[in-house]
């Protein structure tokens, strides 16, 4: 099965400054929507789509995950994710298909759970 994963990860959190970077167990908390789409093995490629290089910066960090530079037009608390993945999706250019969206701050999820969705 050729499955793509896409992580969208802004900056400018309303509610949690920083949300997507602060430390849950010692890590970025993007870090664990991260590696259980790893531990998965579901995909072909992990994307992170982002308007920030710090984020960028951590994705890349955790290894293999590549980079979707996202515009600060589609960055607002009120646009839409399906915009989100829709930009995501015109961006990549490789055959798949399924498309998985795992948020950012998700980090009790587990890789059974997307195994088994």
């Amino acid at each position: 099965m050729k499955s793509i994963c896409i992580i969208p990860a802004r900056s400018g959190s309303v509610r949690i400054k920083n949300k997507n970077i602060i430390k849950f167990q010692n890590k970025p908390i993007i870090y664990w929507s991260i590696k259980v789409a790893k531990e998965s093995k579901c995909f072909k490629k992990i994307y992170v789509s982002t308007d920030s290089k710090l984020i960028a910066d951590i994705s890349k960090r955790s290894g293999n995950i590549n980079i979707i530079n996202r515009p600060k037009k589609l960055s607002k608390n009120t646009t839409p994710l399906v915009e989100v993945l829709h930009h995501a999706i015109k961006k990549i250019n490789l055959e798949y298909e399924y498309v998985c969206c795992i948020l950012p701050a998700s980090p009790l999820i587990i890789h059974k759970d997307i195994i088994n969705s």
